[in-house]
């Protein structure tokens, strides 16, 4: 079984999972799993673990991601997407006396560093259920706001549509962030209600959507990135001699450093690579020496590397 990571662009109307479970028959194994879910109305990247590689998945889902969305200034609904019912219609007078600077102040609002309160349609768990789930059940869901943080929320085009106004905007935000939210709650600045009408995912850390392929496409041997290639684009690296890959293996402490350690040491986790672009693990520096914090034993007969099809950012 090889191993490694895909990059999706998920069609609309395919959930997360029909992914997964259509790359599970693909590539003959039940070791697939996704860093991060996709609503079905929405378009793009998403990225799959195979193998041993869904350990690399961790790593990924907390990244910061970048969006291309249509906001729909005039009416609000019940999910704060297209896809629930109305709840309240603003008056097309209303909409169309909204002034270039109102909507850059309503924008500017929710840029930067703000507390979100996500939709109550979300996957968020309240008391080991799915808030969506509590909703279809009947259930009134309020959920506490978060600290999410957008970088950046830029008006790239609009039009005038039936008394309502598209905004078509581009999004870079933290994980956690729901471009559905933002949709309301301009709408809400603004006093005209509004919600998401179409949302696509085009990057995530390192990892663009323009490197994907659709599911209809995928040839997964063809179309996986290594592991150590991924994990090279996540983290630093570090090359590894061969008696060094052996101990790492085996649970041991290397040391990196024989001499005076450099001043600008990795904080976080760097990617150990062995002699054949093989991905020992992911380490972290203690002092001089390094220790393994996950290990990535080769899922293939000869842990060969597969060329990587994709790009970073």
């Amino acid at each position: 079984m090889t191993t490694g990571l895909l990059l999706i662009d998920k069609a609309p109307d395919w959930t997360s999972h029909d992914a997964v479970a259509r790359t599970r028959r693909l590539a003959g194994t039940r070791k697939v799993g996704h860093a991060g879910t996709l609503d079905p109305m929405a378009t793009g990247l998403l990225i799959l673990g195979v193998g041993s590689s869904t350990r690399l998945l961790t790593y990924i889902v907390g990244l910061g991601k970048e969006y291309e969305a249509t906001i729909r200034l005039g009416v609000s609904t019940t999910t704060d997407d297209a896809q629930g019912d109305e709840r309240e219609r603003a008056d097309p007078t209303s909409v169309a006396a909204i002034t270039p600077e109102q909507l850059a102040a309503a924008m500017d609002a929710l840029t930067g560093d703000i507390e979100q309160q996500p939709s109550a349609v979300s996957a968020i768990k309240v008391d080991g259920k799915r808030a969506y789930a509590r909703v279809r059940a009947g259930e009134d869901v309020q959920l506490a706001a978060r600290p999410v943080t957008v970088s950046t929320f830029a008006l790239v085009g609009q039009s005038q549509t039936g008394g309502f106004l598209d905004l078509d905007v581009r999004v870079e935000c933290s994980s956690g962030t729901y471009i559905r939210a933002l949709a309301r709650d301009l709408g809400a600045a603004l006093g005209v209600g509004g919600h998401l009408t179409r949302l696509r995912r085009t990057r995530v850390g390192p990892f663009d959507v323009v490197d994907a392929c659709s599911l209809d496409e995928l040839d997964v041997a063809a179309r996986l990135i290594s592991p150590a290639d991924a994990a090279a684009r996540l983290f630093p690296r570090l090359d590894l001699t061969d008696e060094q890959a052996v101990d790492l293996g085996h649970g041991k402490r290397i040391r990196v450093y024989d001499g005076q350690q450099p001043v600008a040491v990795p904080a976080g986790p760097v990617a150990a690579i062995a002699r054949g672009h093989r991905l020992v693990g992911l380490v972290e520096y203690r002092g001089s020496e390094a220790r393994t914090l996950v290990n990535f034993p080769g899922d293939s007969p000869a842990d060969a590397p597969v060329p990587a099809r994709g790009g970073g950012s």
